[in-house]
């Protein structure tokens, strides 16, 4: 290493780095520092650096976090991952950028992307938004790494401010807000009997006595339903950007767990059947009228064969419960919970239910199914007085009270 005191009194120092494995060209490596010693260590660091990691600091200097950022994505839509989780990327992405878009992606430290996240929450982020973008940062990070853009990965430390609950927020907050309780599932069902536009008995009905996803009713074909041993055959999802109907996309579900074949009420079945001849019907009279009709072959699709899409039946139900006496304004996935606590109610097992609903591992799933249960529990006692109670009234005769 060479080291010399310039004019200005700063001293710099010189050292031949590793060569570079295209070229083989020469490599120096030089660096300034108030003393020699200083001057000296920054040099160690970065040979030291560039040996250990093939990171170059001069290579990397005018590579930007909005530029690696970008590239990620771009290879990570390869992956076969779902276009709802790339627009989720892509949108966190856009949140990163309003803060080091233009920040040298190599520099970048843990200290301020954890000031990010304290701007996020203070701007009352929810945290599951925060979490996502937690992620998206930690991939590209991750991605930078292993393109030696940089040694570590600093999105790794990072932690998730959190909202600390009231006392009447937690009173407020139970698991049964999650789903229907029995009375209010029959006021709902009901209420889609008698104020019910096209499709709402169906929809609805469905959703509740086999909790399936909402995407993968949209999603549902007369091909994945054999009515011959009740069965409905669920392999895919329906994800439509923009809510265009035009633009929607099928695609495989998220895990394998959600692959499965579900066994539903015969009177489900003969619901369906009825609602394929009117289908029919209604195809016969309007298919000639449409230019661009769509063979999609779709349980529920509109009179033009396109299928509808989850927000479509989201406002729909938010309609009827509106119109219920039920406090618990909630989309589909109510029904969904709601179909976990009556299999927990009727003494199914957690590990055939979690397959039913097609969920590797979910803590709502496990929350409810353990509510349902303890109640279940407290409610045996009460259950045997109502039913034993006589007996155990006469096991102890009256005046022969003992004294404790």
């Amino acid at each position: 290493m060479k080291c010399v005191q310039l004019d200005s009194g700063v001293w710099e120092c010189v050292a031949d780095g590793p060569r570079d494995p295209v070229t083989n060209k020469r490599n120096q490596v030089r660096r300034r520092g108030k003393s020699k010693g200083i001057a000296k260590k920054k040099v160690e660091e970065e040979v030291k650096k560039q040996e250990d990691h093939g990171v170059s600091s001069k290579k990397n200097k005018n590579v930007t976090f909005e530029q690696v950022a970008w590239e990620w994505l771009e290879v990570y839509a390869l992956t076969g991952v779902k276009d709802s989780t790339i627009r989720n990327r892509r949108s966190s992405i856009r949140v990163h950028l309003r803060y080091i878009a233009k920040s040298n992606v190599a520099t970048i430290d843990t200290r301020q992307l954890q000031g990010i996240f304290v701007d996020l929450f203070k701007q009352d982020l929810s945290r599951s938004l925060m979490e996502n973008a937690k992620v998206t940062l930690s991939s590209i990070f991750k991605y930078a790494v292993e393109h030696k853009l940089r040694v570590d990965n600093p999105a790794t430390a990072i932690v998730i401010p959190k909202k600390r609950l009231t006392v009447e927020e937690i009173e407020n907050s139970t698991v049964e807000e999650k789903f229907f309780e029995r009375y209010e599932l029959e006021e709902f069902l009901q209420k889609c009997l008698t104020d019910g536009l096209p499709n709402d008995k169906e929809w609805f009905y469905l959703l509740a006595f086999s909790g399936m996803r909402v995407g993968e009713l949209c999603a549902l074909k007369w091909t994945d339903i054999n009515t011959e041993d009740n069965t409905i055959r669920i392999t895919k999802t329906l994800d439509m950007p923009d809510h265009n109907m035009r633009k929607f996309k099928i695609t495989p579900p998220k895990t394998k767990a959600a692959i499965r074949t579900i066994d539903v009420d015969e009177s489900i079945l003969v619901m369906l059947k009825t609602h394929k001849v009117l289908q029919a019907k209604i195809r016969i009279g309007t298919r000639k009228g449409i230019v661009d009709y769509h063979e999609g072959n779709f349980v529920f699709c509109r009179e033009n064969g396109y299928p509808y899409s989850s927000r479509f039946i989201y406002e729909r139900i938010i309609r009827l419960i509106k119109m219920t006496s039920i406090p618990k304004i909630e989309g589909p996935h109510i029904l969904r919970h709601t179909h976990i606590t009556m299999l927990a109610e009727a003494g199914v097992d957690l590990k055939t239910i979690m397959d039913r609903v097609g969920h590797e591992d979910s803590k709502t799933t496990m929350d409810i199914y353990t509510h349902v249960t303890e109640k279940m529990k407290e409610d045996a006692t009460a259950k045997m007085k109502i039913r034993y109670g006589d007996i155990l009234n006469l096991t102890i005769p009256k005046g022969n009270v003992i004294e404790m």
